[in-house]
């Protein structure tokens, strides 16, 4: 017989947890989860064994605390009040990969888009590339409609299952989620545990080529060694939001102990020790200036979560 979940933390469960699997942690870190590498604490974080076990934990919960899934950490700035409620972090029997007939990829939600694109290229599968230059995982992929170098997500979504808030399994297909830039219409507390993705036949080296311009494109133009969070402004319509923000003289721009990136000015960088709130104060001051210089309203594509 499994074991009955581990809890860590001398704190009662916020449910019965005989019969889960997973570890659940009472007030866990979540800085060193994060790219960031900033913010508070969650009330409970909990990584499941397996999708039953997920499951059956969130029918237990049944919506009565906030659930929030986390991928990677990339797209993400935790506030330092932590994050209210059950953060669920999906690990390695969330990241398996499988390959179907008519260039289909069956994918857990928390494989790694790295791992998705070679995956593709050895199974001679194109138009995942773009995924190559995604920091992420397929959860937050999906959620996000998650894109780069011209493709995003709706281009290949079949459908996925997301269980929602009450417990329940469900498969959604693409057009439900109503994808938009960078959104769809999944609600809060929706968990994405797998994705289907169809692309078109290729030859793996022609797609090993275009995987490998990728990486380079993002070496040359991108922050990567640094605490960062991914593209922070999305693009406004005709317009690239780096420009902006360099024109409005934010090149630099620093805020306790965040600055804004000299390689790449739609980048924030924590250079050591900021706090959350010095990253997303800088990022409304830069907002702030932009809308000043050229009358245009950044909309912040991180997601800020938690308590101040």
């Amino acid at each position: 017989m499994a074991p009955d979940c581990e809890v860590d933390g001398a704190v009662a469960a916020p449910i019965s947890t005989v019969g889960i699997r997973g570890k659940l942690t009472h007030d866990a870190p979540l800085a060193k989860l994060v790219w960031f590498k900033s913010g508070g604490n969650a009330d409970w974080l909990f990584e499941p064994a397996d999708l039953d076990d997920l499951v059956l934990f969130l029918e237990r919960l049944d919506g009565s605390l906030p659930v929030m899934a986390l991928g990677l950490g990339s797209n993400l700035i935790v506030r330092d009040g932590g994050v209210p409620g059950v953060v669920i972090k999906l690990g390695k029997a969330f990241a398996k990969i499988e390959v179907l007939e008519d260039n289909v990829l069956v994918c857990g939600a928390g494989a790694h888009g790295i791992l998705v694109a070679s995956t593709a290229r050895d199974a001679g599968i194109a138009g995942m590339e773009f995924m190559r230059g995604i920091p992420g995982t397929v959860g937050g992929f999906v959620r996000m409609n998650g894109g780069a170098y011209g493709r995003e997500v709706s281009d290949v979504l079949v459908d996925c299952d997301v269980i929602l808030p009450d417990g329940s399994l469900v498969t959604l297909p693409a057009v439900d989620l109503q994808y938009t830039y960078r959104h769809s219409v999944l609600p809060e507390g929706a968990v994405v545990v797998g994705a289907r993705f169809k692309g078109v036949p290729g030859d793996p080296a022609v797609i090993g080529a275009e995987m490998d311009r990728i990486a380079e494109a993002r070496e040359a133009s991108q922050p990567l060694r640094t605490k960062t969070g991914g593209s922070t402004f999305k693009n406004p319509p005709g317009k690239k939001a780096w420009e902006l923000v360099d024109a409005a003289g934010c090149r630099g721009l620093q805020m306790g102990g965040a600055q804004v990136s000299e390689k790449h000015t739609n980048f924030l960088i924590n250079m050591g020790h900021a706090t959350s709130a010095d990253i997303e104060g800088l990022g409304e001051e830069v907002k702030r200036r932009v809308y000043a210089n050229s009358g245009v309203e950044l909309e912040w594509e991180i997601q800020r979560v938690g308590r101040p």
